[in-house]
C-alpha cells in the first residue's frame, strides 16, 4: 500500500462498513415493484388496512404454482415486528408450498397507528382478523385454506382470532407464553407484585384517556425493574434489535419500549376460557424451557376442546431457540405444515 493512498485514507472508514443513515429507511432493497425474487419464493411489501390504520407487511409467496396455495398469517411475540421470529418461520413454511403473511402490529414497526408502542390484545387480533381476510382475497390463496400461526404471547391473540374468524381453518401455536394466573405467578412470583403491575397499568391508562398522557416502560431491561422483561438473556437478544442504521435496516423498527397500560391486558388477561373454547384442529409446540414453563403448556393442551389437537414437545429447547436457532425452527416447520395440509 503506497504512501499517498494510506495518507488520503488516514482515520477514515471503509465505505461498506459506514453505519451512517442515507435517504429513505427500507428494510431490504425493494425493487420497483417492492417485491424481491429469492430463490424459490417472492417476498412482496404489502400494506393492508385495519379498523382504520395501515398496516405494512411482507407477502412471501411460492415463485410457482400451478394451483391456489394454501395461506398463513402469523402472530409474533410481545411488540414484535416482522422481522423478528414471524420472518423465520415464514420464510421456511412458502417452501412448503404455502402463501404466508408476516406484519407490523399497529403502533409497532413499518406500521401506522397510535399511540406507539400500546401492545393491546384486540388491537392485535383485529390486525389478524385484517391479515387473513387480506390473503382471502388474492387470487393465488386458496380461501378455504387459510391457518394462523401464534408465537410466544402472540398465541392468545391467534386463539381469539381463531375462535371468531370463520376463514381461520386450523392453528399452531409455538412456544407459547399463555397468559393464565399461573403464569402470571410464574413470572411475577406473588399476587402482591402482579396486582401492583396491573394498578400502575390501570392508572396509566387512565391519565392516557383523560389527558392524552402517555407513560413508556422497556419491553426488556436488566436494570429497570419497571421494564416487562427483565431476564439478562433476553435483553441480550433484543437489545441489537433496538439498533437502527444502514447496516440493521434489515431487523425493521423494533423499540424497546411500550406503553405502561399495554399491561392491563397482560398480567390481568386470562385465556383459559379461550383455550378450552378451542373447536378447529390446533397444533401445540412447546418445550420444558420455553415461556409458561413445563406444565401450564400440557394442562391447557388437555382443556383444548377440538377433537383434532396435537402436541409436539421439544425436549429442553430454550423460548430463544423458537425465535432463531435455525435448527430448532427447521425442525419445527414441517410439523406445521403437515398439520395444515391435513385440513
Amino acid at each position: 500500500m503506497n504512501e499517498a493512498f494510506k495518507a488520503q485514507h488516514a482515520g477514515s472508514e471503509p465505505g461498506f462498513l459506514t453505519r451512517n443513515n442515507v435517504g429513505e429507511f427500507k428494510t431490504q432493497d425493494w425493487d420497483d415493484n417492492a417485491r424481491l425474487q429469492v430463490t424459490d419464493y417472492v417476498v412482496e411489501r404489502i400494506t393492508f388496512d385495519s379498523q382504520g390504520v395501515e398496516i405494512v407487511g411482507n407477502l412471501f409467496s411460492p415463485a410457482k404454482s400451478a394451483y391456489r396455495t394454501p395461506a398463513i398469517a402469523v402472530m409474533g411475540p410481545i411488540s414484535y415486528v416482522k422481522e423478528q421470529a414471524p420472518l423465520q418461520y415464514a420464510s421456511r413454511l412458502v417452501k412448503h408450498g404455502f402463501t404466508v403473511l408476516t406484519f407490523d402490529p399497529r403502533g409497532f414497526g413499518e406500521s401506522s397507528g397510535e399511540p406507539r408502542g400500546y401492545d393491546w390484545g384486540a388491537n392485535k387480533t383485529e390486525d389478524l382478523n385484517a391479515a387473513v381476510a387480506y390473503l382471502s382475497q388474492l387470487d393465488s390463496v386458496d380461501e378455504e385454506s387459510i391457518y394462523a400461526l401464534g408465537l410466544c404471547q402472540g398465541v392468545n391473540w391467534t386463539i381469539d382470532a381463531v375462535n371468531s374468524n370463520p376463514l381461520i381453518r386450523a392453528t399452531a401455536l409455538i412456544a407459547g407464553q399463555y397468559l393464565v394466573p399461573a403464569t402470571w405467578m410464574l413470572y411475577l412470583q406473588s399476587q402482591e407484585a402482579i396486582d401492583n403491575r396491573v394498578g400502575m397499568a390501570l392508572k396509566a391508562r387512565e391519565r392516557f384517556e383523560q389527558a392524552g398522557e402517555i407513560e413508556y416502560i422497556p419491553v426488556v431491561s436488566t436494570e429497570d425493574k419497571s421494564a416487562y422483561l427483565t431476564a439478562e438473556a433476553i435483553y441480550n437478544f433484543y437489545a441489537p434489535w433496538a439498533q437502527h442504521d444502514v447496516l440493521a435496516n434489515h431487523r425493521g423498527r423494533w423499540e424497546n419500549k411500550m406503553t405502561r397500560m399495554s399491561e392491563a391486558g397482560i398480567w390481568a388477561r386470562d385465556s383459559s376460557k379461550a383455550i378450552a373454547e378451542l373447536q378447529k384442529p390446533v397444533l401445540m409446540i412447546h418445550s420444558e424451557r420455553a415461556a409458561s414453563g413445563e406444565q401450564i403448556p400440557r394442562q391447557l393442551f388437555d382443556s383444548i376442546g377440538s377433537s383434532n389437537k396435537q402436541l409436539v414437545w421439544f425436549g429442553g429447547r430454550n423460548q430463544l431457540q423458537f425465535y432463531q436457532d435455525p435448527l430448532t425452527v427447521d425442525a419445527a416447520v414441517p410439523h406445521v405444515a403437515n398439520f395444515f395440509n391435513k385440513f
